[in-house]
Parts: C-alpha cells; structure tokens; sequence
C-alpha cells in the first residue's frame, strides 16, 4: 500500500514545462516576424536636411548611394546595370514594397541621376528620396 501511495505523490511532484515552451515559441515567432520587417540597404548614408520632409512608412526596399558614389541594395554593393534585375526581384518578392532612394549629402548628383532614370526603365516610379528632417 504504501508502495502505491509513494509513486502517485512523485508522479504529483513533476513540474509540467508546456505553458513555458508555449510562451517561448511564442516570443521567438514574434522575434522573427518583427525582424524580417527591418530593411537596410548595407551603407552608412548621411542624409542631406529637407524642411519639407515627409514619412512614408511603407517604403521597405532601399537603394542607397554612399558617398564614394557605390550603390548599396539588400546589403550588397551593385552595379548600376544591374539595379533593373535586382529590383525585379525584390518587387516580385513584395510586390506592394515602394523603393525608397537613400543618397548620402557627399554623393554625386550624377550617380543618383543614374539610378533615378534606371528606375524608371524599370517602370517603377521615383517619388521617394531619403532626407533628415530639420
């Protein structure tokens, strides 16, 4: 009797882990779905000042050109040429992404002029430049 009495309080005894890995899991699906939300374009880019600038929250592809005038897209430096291929690829990905144009103060108007017009052969529509606001 006793015997049988014992394995039933250790049985009592063992603590039941499920509502912490629920809560874990939970907390790594939110981690990572927060995560994939966060763009950058791979360069350190000093924005030039605008009195009149504007958010625009749902620009999530960005083109950014450094100041030693390289293009930076998902993290990789590319080549002007292939800024068509590129976002074709990423716009088939989120096809409602705006593309936002990330120019530093020190770059050249002639480069970001290239890409604008690159761009639009691409029919995707420029209205989109990156400044800090005063």
């Amino acid at each position: 009797m006793r015997r049988a009495s014992r394995s039933r309080q250790e049985e009592d005894a063992k603590i039941d882990i499920t509502p912490m890995l629920d809560v874990v899991f939970i907390m790594l699906i939110f981690f990572i779905v927060t995560a994939s939300f966060i763009k950058e374009s791979g360069a350190k880019v000093i924005k030039p000042e605008a009195v009149n600038a504007v958010k625009y929250p749902k620009a999530s592809i960005l083109l950014a050109i450094d100041e030693n005038n390289d293009i930076w897209l998902d993290r990789q430096q590319i080549d002007p040429r292939a800024i068509k291929a590129n976002l074709g690829r990423l716009r088939a990905e989120n096809p409602e992404g705006e593309v936002m144009v990330q120019a530093d103060i020190n770059s050249e108007a002639e480069t970001l002029l290239e890409v604008v017009d690159k761009l639009r052969d691409a029919n995707i529509p420029v209205t989109n430049i990156s400044t800090k606001s005063e």
